[in-house]
């Protein structure tokens, strides 16, 4: 489609099934927009009706999965492409589906979470997503990661993005956006051999129920998380956490959701808490060891920590190439995996990073021995103005301000943390 030549605006299906062509056409929509419409334009080619026609379905099927989805790839020659943080590159996005091959019966996806928030192209990145969801929704997964959030998009960019695109309507496309992310899964098991999740590994909760007084029947029983020493969980565990929440809490009980979005290897052994980020574990080598060993894997592949994070991380490897093989232990590896290209889009330093992005490929029989491909990022980028004051927010580890933000989990009763994102 030339620039010249203006697309016709998106219109949901009468019978509301979603073909090839019609995501095709989302697609070519869309990059025709970031060329060449002013953001507040934007809703000329996507009408808000179509917009919630497409969230509401995508939400429907998501809300329906699992905290931690099985995929189990057939037919014999199918294989699966897991895909990192992407966040609003819409353009890198689509050269990586190109590159890859879009979903078909025997190619699957799995997206490990951060589709907006910096990038300029967080609506449309996340929009093309569901829409491929909701076309091959078996063989499409879309993992939650920690920019899907309330916190997150209100300081680094989402929300502001969707207010100027779709300006009177924007609180309300916002706010179904926020209840979509609720319903994204934590992580996946690719052919009982393979992790995925976007941060990592999560703590056991142990809650021990204080023994009622006799003859105190109606006696309040107070729930008192005892944590005597940090130790893995169980996919058991995992399956029970609550993850419709808009901030995964960092206290209380329903810790599982926030170490699975937030938490990060180390080189040093044993679990702790994730200082630096505020929320969130550090797992060693040996707690790699043990979660592969103890539910028979062979390989962890987490996201979240791109260029700007990983040079402030001591005994790990940079993200230059978009991939790093963080431990390799006796049962298996962790791989962390990055897919924005040249990220931070808007960066305040003098020299950029200009990583490549990459993504990975598990192939049959046994999907444990990932082929990695790696990818410059699409160039030039259209021009576009920031979401938010990235002069302020220069990489993942800068203090956050939570003042300005009234954030935070009501179930918990929890004011605002220091998160390092």
């Amino acid at each position: 489609m030339s620039d010249a030549e203006i697309p016709e605006a998106v219109t949901w299906p009468a019978d509301g099934i979603l073909t090839l062509e019609w995501v095709d056409h989302l697609m070519a929509v869309f990059d025709w927009c970031s060329r060449n419409l002013p953001p507040s334009d934007f809703p000329s080619l996507m009408p808000v009706p179509v917009f919630d026609c497409l969230v509401l379905t995508a939400s429907k099927i998501l809300h329906k999965e699992a905290n931690c989805v099985r995929i189990d790839p057939s037919p014999l020659d199918s294989t699966v492409v897991v895909v990192g943080d992407v966040h609003g590159q819409l353009h890198d996005l689509i050269f990586l589906l190109r590159d890859s091959g879009f979903p078909a019966h025997n190619r699957f996806y799995v997206f490990n979470g951060d589709y907006v928030d910096r990038g300029a192209w967080g609506l449309e990145t996340f929009l093309l997503l569901l829409a491929w969801k909701v076309f091959m929704p078996d063989r499409v997964f879309l993992l939650r990661g920690n920019h899907e959030s309330k916190y997150c998009t209100s300081v680094y960019g989402f929300e502001k993005e969707v207010m100027t695109k779709y300006g009177d309507k924007g609180k309300h496309v916002y706010r179904k956006c926020l209840g979509c992310f609720e319903g994204l899964p934590l992580a996946s098991i690719i052919a009982d051999r393979v992790y995925t999740a976007h941060g990592g590994l999560f703590r056991s909760v142990v809650v021990q129920l204080p023994k009622r007084t006799k003859g105190k029947k109606n006696r309040r029983i107070s729930f008192n998380q005892e944590m005597k020493s940090l130790s893995l969980g169980s996919l058991e565990e995992l399956s029970k956490a609550r993850r419709s929440v808009l901030d995964p809490p960092w206290e209380g009980l329903n810790l599982i959701p926030g170490d699975v979005l937030w938490s990060d290897p180390s080189m040093s052994p044993g679990l702790s808490p994730n200082k630096e980020r505020g929320i969130g574990l550090l797992w060693g080598p040996d707690c790699t060891e043990d979660f592969l060993k103890k539910l028979h894997l062979k390989l962890i592949i987490r996201s979240h920590e791109g260029p700007d994070a990983r040079e402030k991380r001591p005994g790990l490897a940079g993200m230059k190439e978009g991939y790093t093989i963080d431990h390799v232990v006796e049962s298996g590896k962790l791989i962390t995996v990055f897919s924005a290209p040249d990220y931070p889009q808007f960066q305040a330093t003098e020299e950029r990073y200009r990583n490549k992005g990459a993504y990975l490929v598990l192939e049959p029989p046994d999907f444990d021995n990932p082929v990695f491909h790696t990818f410059e990022a699409i160039t030039p980028r259209p021009k576009v103005n920031p979401y938010y004051d990235y002069e302020d927010v220069i990489d993942s580890d800068e203090e956050l301000d939570f003042s300005r933000n009234d954030v935070h989990s009501a179930d918990e009763g929890q004011s605002a943390p220091d998160f390092h994102i």
